[in-house]
């Protein structure tokens, strides 16, 4: 009898566990699949998410590559990452179906917007680095060079740069996703996070500090955003917050 009840016990969670293994499958053979579309456009992703720097370098000045194998491994490296993000949706969309069994009908209605929004606020957040918070860093490091230095940023280091910038502004931007859920589960009461606006205010700048290369525009960038989708999480979170 004890046998049988540990084989009904036991079966639940090697059949979940082999759902998870299976949809983690299917999300990194979308990766892999993109990553192939697109691996041969890799020079041209390059140039593309390189513009916001080279086109702020002295006419004399140029990109360059310090490591042997940066030139080859520097767009491979970009084309993985954009192959990633360009899967977000796939990959949510797995997430989604391994959980949603488990939900109710009620937990079902909020969770898919809140999936759609998710999405789209990762990508504002990648495309307002790149459109607005780009050009105004480059601008400010490409003009305070001390005279007789030569601007000549290393291809990777750039990479590494821009990825962490592109990381942090889609994190951020999932502020009110945040709020919206602890609300909802009543972890947080949007009104009393309402009343703790001048530190979550300071707390943003501290985030934009850590997060962000040590300049103030890219700080100031980063804490001003993240404190606007702060107030629009408060927002809807009093829209799904738990009755009293």
């Amino acid at each position: 009898m004890n046998e049988q009840k540990e084989d009904l016990t036991t079966q639940p969670f090697m059949s979940h566990l082999i759902e998870f293994r299976d949809r983690v499958l299917r999300a990194f053979i979308a990766i892999l699949i993109i990553f192939a579309c697109l691996f041969s456009f890799s020079q041209e992703l390059y140039l593309y998410v390189s513009e916001p720097i080279r086109e702020y370098l002295p006419a004399n000045s140029s990109m360059i590559a310090t490591e042997v194998a940066s030139p080859f491994l520097t767009p491979f490296k970009l084309t993985l990452v954009l192959s990633m993000f360009a899967a977000m949706p796939y990959i949510l969309y797995q997430v989604w179906a391994f959980v949603a069994p488990g939900l109710y009908k009620r937990e079902k209605k909020i969770v898919v917007p809140l999936f759609f929004s998710s999405v789209f606020l990762f990508y504002a957040g990648m495309a307002f680095a790149y459109y607005i918070v780009f050009p105004l860093v480059f601008m400010f490091f490409t003009s305070i060079a001390p005279e007789g230095i030569s601007v000549m940023p290393d291809i990777r280091s750039y990479l590494d740069f821009v990825l962490k910038l592109f990381f942090a502004f889609g994190l951020s931007f999932e502020i009110p996703i945040a709020v919206v859920i602890l609300s909802w589960m009543g972890a947080v009461d949007p009104d009393n996070l309402a009343k703790k606006r001048p530190y979550v205010f300071v707390l943003c700048f501290i985030l934009g500090m850590l997060l962000t290369p040590p300049d103030i525009i890219s700080q100031t960038l980063l804490a001003i955003p993240m404190w606007l989708l702060f107030e629009i999480g408060i927002l809807f979170g009093r829209l799904v917050k738990p009755a009293d």
